[in-house]
Formats: structure tokens, sequence, C-alpha cells
């Protein structure tokens, strides 16, 4: 459980970010005991937080890097990864993009279209390099989790449909520089039951087999990411169901020999090192509801008026046994602008600070300038 040094926060501008390296720590530690002795390597996902310190103790971790962006592939080469450890998605790969990419020998492209292979080929030729590829596969399966983040049915962007993946196979073979390495699945975020990910190791095993049978083997199967938190009691699970997650691939997928398994993991690193810290501006008595207002918005962690998500929240100066139902409002002039409706606190004050938990992830790596905001700072435990 996370320890605020609340004299330490009085003295510092609000809103900011504050991040538990303890906690992090034990969290990849754990990650690491559970796919030790197997053919696996885990890419952080940086499109989850892309704080330079996190950054560095990730790849102190010894974990590869997973990155969606051209600026992304910036930010991790900045903090020390090495090209040839980066993973590199995303629907809509610039020639710039790209170019960097094989600037920097990444280990591959995750490639999601047949007009972005072509370029990647016509790129790579170009400049005299063989691209390695993975083809990202759209399996669809239904992930159950938010309309939002759910990537892996026929209806989203993502991916080449099965219907089309011996075609795209068969060509991406063909092409003089490119050099298909594997396949590469994700099927959404803030997954909590394993039973998706049950049924994407039986789609799998289906395709491999379909491709063995043509004589085809691929060198790696990337899986992607996915894994939850939890956000309700988060100081119930600090760190996440690894285990369980790690074993529903050891239990169901069948690797071929001399295969790895790659995964894509981003929230369940970081989701819940990181908190948002805020001070109440005002309370507003209202006839049929009560209003904290906070100086932390939308603008800082957007995820509530984005995705309707609720974030726990702990007021950690009031020492009052009474307790109250508010309403946790922003500053921003938008009526999305809410943490959470009808929640249950000890008697709050101007001044008291309140603690929103599990913001590791997508929190402030998606903080934004909205009203010509300041961005929240990030404090470290040490």
């Amino acid at each position: 459980m996370t320890d605020y040094p609340l004299n330490r926060f009085k003295g510092l501008e609000t809103p900011f970010y504050y991040y538990d390296l303890n906690l992090l720590k034990a969290t990849i530690n754990e990650l690491k005991n559970n796919i030790k002795g197997y053919p696996y390597k885990v890419h952080y996902a940086v499109k989850a937080n892309a704080n330079p310190r996190i950054l560095h103790e990730i790849k102190e971790a010894g974990l590869s890097i997973d990155c969606v962006s051209g600026g992304e592939i910036v930010a991790a080469l900045a903090a020390g990864f090495k090209g040839d450890s980066i993973a590199f998605a995303g629907v809509g790969k610039t020639d710039s993009e790209i170019n960097l990419g094989l600037n920097h020998d990444i280990f591959c492209f995750n490639v999601e279209s047949v007009p972005e292979l072509e370029v990647i080929n016509e790129i790579a030729a170009a400049k005299g390099k063989v691209a390695n590829v993975a083809i990202r596969v759209n399996p669809n399966i239904d992930a159950h989790t938010h309309k939002y983040i759910t990537t892996g049915l026929n209806e989203n962007k993502f991916g080449i449909n099965l219907e089309q993946l011996s075609d795209v196979v068969e060509h991406a073979n063909s092409m003089s520089d490119i050099n298909l390495i594997g396949l590469h699945f994700h099927i959404g975020s803030q997954i909590l039951d394993n039973e998706p990910f049950k049924m994407l190791c039986d789609r799998i095993n289906e395709i491999q087999d379909q491709f063995e049978a043509k004589g085809i083997k691929f060198k790696i199967i990337n899986v992607g990411g996915g894994l939850g938190i939890n956000y309700s009691i988060p100081t119930k699970e600090p760190v996440p169901a690894f285990k369980q997650y790690f074993d529903t691939f050891k239990q169901n997928l069948r690797l071929r020999e001399g295969q790895e398994l790659h995964f894509e993991l981003g929230r369940s690193i970081v989701g819940q090192c990181g908190s948002l810290i805020t001070r109440v501006l005002y309370v507003k008595n209202g006839t049929s509801k009560n209003f904290v207002i906070v100086d932390a918005g939308m603008t800082d962690l957007i995820r509530p008026a984005l995705y309707q998500a609720h974030h726990a929240i702990e007021n950690i100066s009031s020492s009052s046994a009474e307790t109250e139902k508010y309403d946790i409002v922003g500053p921003i002039c938008e009526s999305s602008d809410k943490f959470a409706s009808d929640e249950e606190l000890p008697v709050t004050h101007r001044g008291d600070f309140l603690v929103m938990h599990s913001a590791g992830a997508y929190g402030e790596i998606m903080a934004m300038r909205y009203n010509c905001r300041k961005l929240p700072g990030s404090y470290f435990s040490e």
C-alpha cells in the first residue's frame, strides 16, 4: 500500500502525479517471476505512461518496449532502449515514422494493412534494408470491455481479418525487403476475465495449424496486452494477477519448438503505482447535491470523462469520523468534468488533499492544456 507523505505534499503545487517506485518495482518483479524459464518476452506499452523516470525504471528492469507512434520511439530511445527491443504498432504509421524505425533497426513493425505493408517494403528497399514485420490479426474475439478500448472485433479498425490473412501472409513472403517473423494480436484493454485470453489461445492454435499445413511457420507470436487492474479496491490488489494471466497462455497456447511468445503490457505494469493528488478548492452544498470542487480537472485525468471510468478517491488530510456523499468535480468549463458522483468521504473542507488512485496508466500521458491550463507535475517516492 502506498504511503502518502502529506507534509511533503503541502509544499507542492497541485494537481500532480505521485508515483510509488517501490510498488512499480514489486510489480515488475512479480511479472518477471511468472515468465522465468519460458520463451516469453514482455514489451512495455509506452502509451500507458511515458514519464522519463518510469521509462528508466522499466529499462533497468530489462523489459522491451512497445510503441504506437514515432514520438514514443523517440521517448524510448531517449530513455536508453535499443532499437532492437522496440515493437512498433499502429494503423496509421507515417512515412517519417517508418523511416525512423528503419533508421534505428527496430525489432519489428506490427503491420495492420496491405497498403502499410507495401509502403514499408518500398521505404526499406530505398534504404537497402529489410524490415522485420509481424502481421496484426483481428481474431474477432469480444473482450467484453468498454467499447472505446475493445480492438479485436471485425468492426474495429485494427488488424487483418481472418478471411484475408492467408493472402496477406503470402503477399508479405513474396516481398524482397520484408522479413515476416510473426503474427500479432491484441483484443482489448482492461480485461479482468481470463476467458477472452483463453479464446485467443484457441484461435491462435487454429491459425497456426492452418499455416503449418501449408509449410508456413512463424518465429514469434505476439498476443498484445489487455490485462486489467483493480480500480474499485486498489489496496486489495496493488499488484495485478500475473500468475493467472500467464498461466492461461502456458496452459492453452501451443507454442512450436523454438517459437517465442511476446506480450505488450502497459496498464498492468504502471496503473497502480501512480496517483493523482489534488487539493479541495471549495465545498458547495446544494439542495440535492453536495459538491467538492478540486483543482484537478479532466485536463489532468480524462478517463472519467472519456470512459465514465471511476477511480477510488481518498481524503488523506481529513480526520473526521463522520462522512458525507459528494460529487467530486473539477474546474473545467465542461459538464463532463466530473470524477465521481455520490462519493462517500470523511467530511471534507477547503484545502484538504484528495488522492485519485490507480492513475499510473492513461493519466499523466493523456493530460492536456484545454482552458490553457498547466500540465500536472510529477513526483516520486524516492
